[in-house]
């Protein structure tokens, strides 16, 4: 058996929500931490006492008893871990995993004992339910009943808000009163905040951005009071994860910030960090409560009875000692201001101040968002969507929420991509890291953008393959809207001097506008599709490499010696063992692989004089098409010569008769040449538009519709 023993996926009751995470069980001690807030619980194995095994709801726990009077309880284990835990625990800890069953009964009475932080409900020596008392926010006595109530957890989608006792009267001859017993019994465990006593320190009116507004705060050795003009707080120390200490970016002002779990709230709103706002130039004497034979017993040299500095520096020192919680500062991380450690952005729609740390990142001030590495899945530089002077920097998480920090200003691209990539985070878009640098390098406005140069040389390359055969095509005419047309529309006012005109042999001016006019684009034929060649079967096949040859000897021998190995890995091991032959050995198969060479060379003379090989039948078919492909060619650039030869010879039609296909054709043409003076066949419709026009007088409006 190792050393330690590990389990994913084990889960913590936590206020009525389950949260997963890891537990390792090793000689010094136990470790859970949780994979939401990232809190770790250290349980030194010196201090374990009881250890049980018991059927719960999700699979199989354990409850851990210290000597101290804490009690752990992790679920989520399988029936088969038993075993191994309880061997575990007999030669490490010295106590032995005894298993206990739950009371299913489903019986309303019984005994309720008080052991350590929990409060059990029994039937017969065995256990119904049990109520961790620091989830109790208040306890209220009647008759012969006790209410409790309980903190309320947002994350559970069912929260249980009370729980009532009945407690029979006891014996008259006894003094006591049951239900106070009862009553105090809850109280002396429970997270029941009452103000007792004088405070350790009063810092007045200092500026808080969340919640929004001034507060006096006051410090009791238990928790931490909020008082506000509106409202009030008590937030005890157990809630409190982390502490944060950020400069701001102009070095003149300081952020203390207090990550809460669970949040405080207001009305509907819940507030999950509490960001003090400092000015390093506030300086504070401050004088503690207390004695100093008090002081120096109760905090270890951490505080003293009269302290002076900076104010910033007095509330983390105090909050420090009390919460007895590290205080995070930022670290190597340089911005591209002088001095800075942070970065400017904007999250939804709000700018603030993005501070890369050690072990993760955090934002604020609305809404502050603190992300750790450790729970990050990855992170992708992205262009900005209204300006080309800064990117996003969008980080997703292994839950599959994604955070967008927007508008970063690109001098800060290199420094902010140096740091993920330092700290090993997974980039998406790594590839482009080139071109990124050549986007977001310092640059004047006046000044190409690489981007646009980019997108610019791939329209080319696509110009260029979509028009390799349009060269022969003529090109539209521009069309300038301050300029006449050459042909007069026939809705214009002066279309009867252009159909008057029209009635000539079609030489001159009329020529080039006949010229001019044809200008509708001709659609292009694809290209076709290279036909494949066939292989022949009858060949016959290449010979193999020496390796080759070793490989396919030595491939049942490799999966042998090695059980479950894959493809690619057979591939690596198998070019780890070629490497390590002998030299005599490869000139064993180097003799193979020619003997092989020599036999495919005498075998492809053989099937070449038999006739194979040289005048196949898909040979012959892809020779013939490309003839015919040259001929067409051929034949279409002296079709265009002799078009533009003959364009001036055209008769003059108005635009709306023009037509993309046969109507401008070298055939039609020539069939209208052989045709002259014979009596030509006319469909009704043109017969009509040509009384129209007869009847219509020269210098008359016609309606377009």
């Amino acid at each position: 058996m190792g050393d330690t023993l590990e389990f994913n996926e084990i889960y913590h009751e936590s206020k009525g929500s389950w949260n997963d995470g890891r537990l390792r069980f090793s000689k010094q001690n136990v470790v859970y931490k949780s994979s939401k807030t990232g809190k770790v619980d250290n349980i030194p194995a010196a201090e374990l006492s009881v250890a049980t095994w018991r059927r719960v709801c999700l699979g199989y726990g354990i409850k851990l008893a210290t000597s101290n009077g804490h009690v752990y309880k992790y679920d989520g284990f399988r029936d088969t871990d038993y075993e191994r835990i309880s061997e575990f625990f007999k030669a490490n800890y010295k106590v032995e995993l005894t298993e206990k069953d739950m009371c299913v009964k489903g019986w309303n009475w019984g005994t309720a004992k008080f052991s350590g932080p929990l409060l059990s409900f029994d039937v017969n020596d065995s256990s119904v339910f049990e109520i961790p008392l620091a989830s109790v926010s208040q306890c209220a006595t009647g008759k012969n009943e006790v209410t409790l109530e309980f903190h309320q957890n947002d994350d559970a989608e069912v929260s249980l808000m009370e729980v009532r006792f009945y407690v029979p009267p006891g014996p008259a001859d006894e003094g006591a009163d049951p239900v106070e017993a009862f009553a105090q019994n809850v109280r002396s465990k429970a997270d029941v905040i009452q103000a007792t006593g004088d405070a350790v320190c009063v810092f007045k009116e200092l500026q808080c951005l969340t919640p929004r507004g001034r507060y006096d705060i006051l410090i009791y050795p238990a928790f931490l009071h909020l008082h506000g003009k509106t409202f009030d707080y008590k937030i005890p120390y157990t809630t409190v994860l982390r502490l944060f200490l950020l400069p701001s970016k102009d070095q003149r002002q300081m952020f203390f910030v207090i990550s809460l779990d669970p949040p405080i709230k207001q009305g509907q709103t819940r507030y999950h960090f509490l960001i003090l706002h400092f000015s390093k130039e506030e300086e504070l004497k401050l004088t503690l409560n207390m004695s100093e034979e008090e002081v120096e017993k109760r905090y270890e040299g951490k505080l003293s009875k009269n302290m002076s500095g900076s104010l910033y520096e007095m509330v983390s020192r105090v909050m420090k000692a009390l919460v007895n919680r590290k205080i995070t500062v930022p670290g190597n991380f340089q911005g591209n201001t002088p001095g800075a450690q942070c970065i400017t952005c904007s999250y939804k729609a709000q700018s603030g101040l993005l501070y890369p740390l050690e072990r993760g990142f955090i934002y604020v001030h609305k809404p502050p968002v603190h992300l750790r590495f450790e729970e990050i899945s990855s992170v992708n530089f992205a262009r900005g969507t209204t300006t080309t002077r800064s990117f996003d920097f969008e980080v997703e998480t292994k839950q599959g929420n994604q955070f967008t920090f927007s508008s970063i200003e690109r001098e800060e691209y290199g420094k902010l991509f140096d740091f993920v990539n330092a700290k090993k985070l997974h980039i998406k878009n790594r590839g482009f890291k080139e071109a990124k640098n050549n986007e977001y390098s310092d640059s004047d406005d006046d000044q190409h953008d690489a981007y646009l140069e980019r997108m610019k040389a791939e329209g080319k390359i696509r110009e260029e393959g979509d028009g390799s055969n349009d060269s022969d095509e003529e090109t539209d005419e521009s069309f300038n809207p301050g300029e006449e047309s050459d042909v007069a529309e026939e809705f214009d006012s002066n279309a009867s001097q252009s159909d008057s005109g029209s009635g000539g042999d079609g030489s001159g001016d009329e020529g080039k506008k006949t010229a001019k006019a044809k200008v509708v684009k001709e659609k292009r034929e694809r290209k076709p599709r290279k036909e494949k060649k066939q292989k022949d079967t009858n060949a016959p096949k290449r010979p193999m490499s020496s390796y080759m040859l070793w490989l396919n000897s030595s491939r049942e021998r490799i999966k042998s010696e090695n059980p479950g190995i894959s493809i690619t890995e057979i591939s690596k091991k198998a070019g780890e063992m070629w490497k390590q032959i002998g030299k005599e050995d490869k000139e064993e198969w180097d003799g193979k692989a020619e003997e092989a060479k020599k036999t495919y060379e005498k075998a492809m003379k053989e099937y070449r004089e038999s006739g194979g090989g040289s005048s196949t039948p898909a040979k012959k078919e892809s020779k013939k098409k490309a003839g015919g492909k040259k001929e067409d060619k051929k034949r279409k650039s002296g079709e265009g010569e002799k078009e533009k030869e003959q364009g001036g010879n055209d008769s003059f039609k108005s635009r709306e008769f023009i037509s993309s296909e046969e109507s401008s054709s070298d055939s039609e043409r020539k069939k209208a040449k052989k045709a002259k003076g014979k009596p030509q066949s006319r469909d009704k419709e043109s017969e009509e538009e040509e009384e129209e026009a007869m009847t219509t007088p020269p210098n008359s409006e016609v309606d377009s519709d």
